[in-house]
């Protein structure tokens, strides 16, 4: 008897981000810096690299023939190496760098035809920014500098600041609000362009590169802080980065960019297992996929599962049906209780036990986003399988050593193949 089952890809809120109609559509975006961007423009259509353009005319093709969308409550990722144009993709879509062709479609409207009263409407309840580099008014208080543009829009004093404040608490700066930018740390300071950004409650947050410039524990600590307010609020995010561990851990899909186009666009783990070419081969062959692949990505379904105010022959009758040596034992709404086993159902049932009686409750069990590296103790020379398990107490499903196994050989065969 067995535990095994297919492996499972389940990193994404939504189980088929493209089904859903697309808040942001970009169509064709091209942008060259330069005095003739025609001429730049007809030899890339004729072949030449971005290098090749820039030595003979002295123009930069910084963006050519983008296309992508982007629904409601994606962090979507612009991932790349420096001079690959994710800064400056990012800059066109708020119009803070002007295409030089293509469409953005902005909950259908295309903000590169917008004349400047269309545009402002739009930055200013649809669109929010988050700079590297804080961006705050050193001379304003922290409440200030988080309200600054509903005061611009005229909102009465009482009523931005109540805001303000709330938004500070959200953010972890409660207590903050009548301190001096000065006075703050680099991660406290993008904390208050975070809670900036949301003042104007905008359906699009444009962060770019918001976290390089801080140190790596601060840094993953405001990974962190931001998945869980996206958990919150459900913003549709777009987030530049140069940093493919920061690109995977924070995106629902990842847009892989070289000399102004987009190379590849999926799932981390589309990104991971299945690159399209060799550049993306050799950009991500140095990832440890135990850091990076999550339980979610790799558990079983639970199969066959009693519950726990089933009887023994119940259970003994699953564990036979679907020729397992174990069943898992849930209660109300699914909730996770643990596992019984073949042998000692059989035991229950001959001195009239219950099935509750026997149930194994220390199971270990993870949470669906545990990474790999972490459940590998539990798992390794363990009894039983582990219990993926919701922050309900649901039973989502079980990670067997064989699905361990096959991630980490999966990761082997990579590596070598790149090598």
């Amino acid at each position: 008897m067995g535990v095994e089952g297919s492996v499972i890809f389940e990193k994404q809120p939504r189980e088929n981000l493209r089904s859903v109609q697309s808040v942001i559509s970009v169509e064709g975006l091209t942008r060259v810096f330069g005095q003739d961007p025609e001429r730049a423009l007809k030899l890339r259509r004729s072949g030449r690299s971005k290098d090749e353009i820039h030595e003979e005319t002295g123009n930069t093709l910084a963006l050519y023939n983008v296309s992508f969308e982007i629904v409601p409550g994606e962090i979507f990722v612009l991932m790349g190496l420096s001079g690959s144009g994710k800064s400056t993709l990012l800059r066109c879509i708020n119009r803070l760098i002007e295409p030089t062709g293509g469409k953005i479609l902005i909950g259908g409207r295309d903000i590169v035809s917008m004349d400047p009263e269309e545009l402002r409407m739009v930055r200013r309840c649809k669109l929010g920014m988050i700079f590297q580099n804080f961006a705050l008014l050193p001379h304003r208080t922290v409440l200030d500098n988080v309200t600054f543009g509903l005061e611009v829009q005229g909102i009465p004093e009482d009523e931005r600041y109540q805001k303000g404040n709330e938004l500070l608490r959200m953010v972890g700066l409660g207590d903050y609000g009548a301190s001096m930018p000065i006075h703050l740390s680099g991660g406290m300071k993008q904390r208050v362009g975070l809670a900036r950004a949301l003042a104007g409650d905008p359906e699009i947050l444009l962060m770019d590169e918001a976290f390089s410039a801080l140190d790596p524990l601060i840094r993953r600590e405001m990974q962190d802080e931001l998945l869980d307010l996206q958990r919150r609020l459900n913003r549709t995010i777009i987030f530049v980065t140069h940093d493919l561990d920061e690109a995977l851990k924070l995106g629902d899909r990842i847009a892989l960019m070289r000399d102004g186009e987009i190379i590849q666009i999926g799932t981390p783990e589309e990104i991971l297992t299945r690159p399209e070419d060799a550049y993306i081969e050799r950009f991500v062959a140095g990832v440890d996929m135990t850091k990076v692949l999550s339980a979610s990505d790799v558990m079983h379904h639970p199969g066959p599962v009693a519950q726990c105010t089933a009887g023994t022959k119940v259970a003994l009758h699953l564990m036979k049906e679907h020729d397992v040596e174990n069943v898992f034992v849930v209660g109300h709404e699914r909730r996770f209780r643990g596992l019984v086993t073949f042998d000692d159902v059989l035991e229950a049932i001959r001195a009239g036990r219950e099935l509750e009686e026997i149930v194994i409750t220390d199971v270990p069990s993870v949470a669906p986003d545990a990474t790999l590296s972490d459940i590998i103790s539990l798992i390794v020379g363990g009894p039983y399988p582990v219990a993926v398990v919701d922050d309900r107490g649901r039973l989502r499903g079980f990670i067997s050593q064989s699905a361990i196994l096959g991630a980490l050989a999966r990761n082997g065969e990579r590596s070598r193949a790149v090598a």
